[in-house]
This record gives structure tokens, sequence and C-alpha cells, in this order.
């Protein structure tokens, strides 16, 4: 049978404890091997069991004090929901056992913990921390430099392969595809081009070489005037 999500639960500060109850425990008397399970996350205080508790049948429960705040909510993360001896450990916090000093220990250790990791985020990374301002810019207009050369070395390009007669002329002879009928049509359509081009150039060397007629004209003073028909 697929296990069935564990829903998800905040605890704040005042939630969390260094005291653990553990329910779920089998009656074998193992709670030396309970101990030794929870000592490797954390020294303990106390794992003594609890016999006024109510439980199901075959089971015990175990109370639980560590030296510290971290090493208990270390060891319920891990060991909540985890399988000891054949049965699933259900581990709780038991924030009701804790002194006044214990509360004030505990208010105190998340102050640090918060300001430590405000500190910690608010600096700067170890990497960045050996530059300066200058070597910053020098960087940046380094970067600046690069992109125009860059830009300029682009249009260079760009007009010298216009200038080139390479890129201006293109051989009529010569296939540029590997299929044979896109080149036949290549050349069809060259042939079409040029004939246009031979009868216009034909119809400009009439047009050039074409007289205006004189029979039809008479003089007339210092000019030639045309003659009806």
């Amino acid at each position: 049978m697929p296990r069935e999500a564990a829903a998800v639960r905040v605890y704040t500060v005042c939630d969390e404890s260094k005291f653990l109850i553990v329910r779920n425990v089998p009656s074998l008397g193992c709670g030396d091997d309970l101990a030794n399970l929870f000592a490797t996350y954390g020294p303990l205080d106390e794992c003594t069991p609890m016999d006024a508790e109510d439980c199901d049948p075959y089971t015990d429960v175990f109370f639980i004090k560590f030296s510290h705040v971290s090493n208990a909510r270390f060891a319920k993360r891990k060991l909540d929901e985890s399988v000891f001896l054949g049965n699933r450990l259900q581990v709780s916090y038991a924030p009701q056992f804790e002194s006044l000093l214990d509360t004030k220990e505990k208010l105190e250790v998340r102050r640090k913990e918060v300001l430590g990791r405000m500190k910690s985020s608010s600096g700067r990374p170890e990497g960045l921390s050996h530059h300066s301002p200058g070597q910053g810019s020098s960087a940046a207009n380094s970067h600046r430099q690069m992109s125009s050369n860059k830009r300029e070395y682009t249009k260079t390009l760009h007009a010298s392969q216009f200038e080139d007669p390479r890129f201006s002329h293109v051989s009529s002879n010569k296939d540029y595809f590997p299929s044979k009928s896109m080149n036949a049509t290549v050349n069809l359509v060259r042939e079409k081009l040029d004939k246009i081009q031979s009868s216009s150039d034909n119809s400009s060397a009439k047009v050039a070489s074409k007289k205006p007629r004189t029979d039809n004209l008479i003089p007339f003073g210092s000019q030639m005037i045309p003659m009806r028909l």
C-alpha cells in the first residue's frame, strides 16, 4: 500500500524545544537502543520511559532531553516517522516541560542564529571582497572597448565584402546547386535574362542610329519648317 504524503507543519521558536516525546516505541525493553539512536544527533541529558502516558498496546512512550535545541530539532526532523524495530516512531516537541531558564536560553540561541544569517546574507561574497572600485571600473571600460572593437570589425568586414569584385560578379557558367534540375532552372533563367538584355541593347542602338527625316522640311528664313502632306 503506498505511503500517504505527510502534512506540512511550520514550527515557531515557541513550539520547538530540546525536550522530545517519542511514541510508538516497541515494548521490547529497547530503551538503550533508542537512546543510542537519538544520541547520534547530539548529546543527551535524559532518556526515560513515560509510564503514565497513554499509548497503544505493546508500545511505550519515551521522554528525551537534548543538551541543545538545535540537536533536538535535527533529531526530530530525521527520526519522525522513521522505522525503529518494525514500528514507525512518532516524535514531537514537548515545550511544556521547559523551565523559565530553558525558555530564555532557547530564545537567546534563536536570536544569535537570526543575527548570524542576516550578517552572512548582507556580506559580500568572498571572491568580490578583494576588488576595489577602480578595478571594477577598469573592467567595465575594458568590456566597452571590446564591444566597440567588435562593432568596428563587423563594419569593416561588410564593407570589404561589397568592395570585393568576387562578391559583385557571379559566373554564369558555374553550377551552384547539387541538384541538376535546380541548375537547369537557373541556366534557363539566365538565358531569358540574356535575351531580354540583348533585345534592350538592340533597341537602344536603333533609337540612337535613327536620324530625323529632312525630305519634308522647307526652308523658312534661318529655320526649317515641316511641310504638310
